[in-house]
């Protein structure tokens, strides 16, 4: 595994994440109270062995940035780093990257620069924990040029995946981007026998679908990149052409694994965490998920009532309230009497103390997050956020979308943006 080095690619501007994207990159958005998307892959390197990893980011990467550089530091004798490198101009492109390939391809010359074997590269918006070195083991085994991880998944899934065709030996022997009919799926299923032999249960789930995972031999990599014409994703340009040229390896996962690049799945993903048996576990020794040490003291909870949530460090839960089925990020202090249902409150970069609480006050500026006798449900509290007293977060006109001064709600989910202020009194 030191053969390989590790590209995780930050993604683009997380329209579908908005507004959890306004004021930083999808892989710097909180996760389960304390972590960052960037920590699953990070992670997920570095307990497989993988220690050289490269960080690719354009769009608001300041706290990004700053997240890695304060949490993932190697000591000088293990030859491991994990650097941010950010779009920039430069006397070949002036351009933002426009693609998956296009953002390796700009970076290319650290690739060539490390004399690796193997390239790994890994998306940053996504939630599952795997051993790189049995994909790694895969490449190798079937001496393949490109491996792609898939996921089998059902029909209702498809449209939002590139999906793979198999042959007898696991080779890919085609793949579509995002097929939307049943014409284009009808070639594209996997037999169920197939996938059994392999310790596989289908359960409805026919499709190979791409995890944004993939493996590339150094020099292949640096081929097909620079293979005319340019292609600018890896999914719908370089794949396609390069299983007619190249060997291109399917390696099979089934474990748990989950695409937080929509509000929706992001809150349905935060709240089964909470759940008595959350669908991914963060206290598995086998694979520890790392973030950033802050040092926090531990939670205070007066009188409340809790039921399946996750609360993390420095929160302060006062006398009344009742939390049910939330996460609870870093530093949240929420007020009496408060009901939260179905939320996640993703905290505050600061504790304030009584004197700030008394000149907020003053000026009418409710404290930090949550007000006394609250009622927020089925919700996402983004960090900073001022919530005043009586306030009631329950979507009451039962919009889908919609967008207000200190709020948006996106797939029926009402989102405060960071650093919003909502008086008392106020219903949304």
């Amino acid at each position: 595994m030191h053969d390989v080095l590790s590209l995780i690619l930050g993604g683009g501007r997380g329209t579908r994440l908005y507004p959890l994207t306004k004021l930083r990159s999808k892989p710097a958005v909180p996760v389960a109270g304390k972590y960052r998307l960037i920590d699953i892959p990070i992670s997920n390197c570095i307990n497989s062995g993988c220690n050289r990893i490269y960080v690719l980011t354009q769009f608001l990467s300041v706290s990004l940035h700053r997240h890695i550089a304060n949490t993932y530091k190697f000591d000088p004798f293990s030859h491991g780093f994990v650097e941010v490198l950010a779009a920039q101009q430069t006397n070949e492109t002036a351009d933002w990257y426009q693609g998956t390939a296009d953002a390796v391809r700009q970076q290319v010359r650290y690739v060539r620069e490390d004399g690796s074997r193997e390239v790994m590269i890994l998306s940053g918006d996504q939630l599952y924990r795997m051993d790189f070195r049995k994909l790694v083991e895969t490449h190798r085994d079937c001496q393949a040029d490109v491996t792609i991880a898939v996921l089998p998944v059902p029909r209702s899934q498809v449209a939002g995946f590139g999906v793979v065709q198999l042959n007898d030996a696991g080779q890919v022997v085609g793949f579509f981007e995002k097929p939307q009919t049943d014409a284009q799926l009808a070639p594209l299923a996997t037999p169920a026998q197939w996938l059994e032999r392999r310790g596989i249960t289908a359960h409805g789930r026919p499709y190979l679908a791409s995890m944004g995972i993939y493996v590339f031999n150094r020099q292949v990599l640096i081929d097909l990149l620079n293979a005319p014409p340019l292609a600018t994703d890896f999914g719908r340009e370089i794949f396609p052409r390069s299983i007619k040229t190249h060997h291109v390896q399917a390696h099979l996962f089934d474990g748990y694994w989950e695409d937080l690049g929509t509000v929706k799945a992001y809150h349905e993903a935060n709240l089964a965490l909470a759940s008595n048996n959350p669908p991914f576990d963060f206290h598995s020794p086998d694979g520890v998920i790392y973030t950033r040490m802050r040092y926090l003291p531990a939670s205070r909870l007066s009188g409340a009532t809790v039921e399946q949530c996750l609360i993390s460090d420095g929160c302060v839960i006062n006398t009344g309230t009742r939390i049910e089925h939330c996460v609870i990020g870093v530093r949240s202090r929420i007020g009496r009497n408060a009901v939260v249902r179905d939320t996640v409150i993703i905290g505050a970069d600061k504790f304030e103390t009584d004197a700030e609480r008394a000149k907020n006050h003053e000026r009418g500026v409710p404290d930090l997050v949550l007000g006394d006798n609250c009622v927020v449900e089925r919700a996402i509290i983004d960090k900073d956020a001022r919530i005043g007293s009586n306030v009631r977060i329950v979507n009451r006109t039962g919009k889908n979308e919609e967008e207000g001064d200190n709020y948006v709600i996106r797939d029926g989910i009402v989102v405060i943006p960071r650093g919003s202020v909502v008086r008392d009194g106020t219903v949304i």
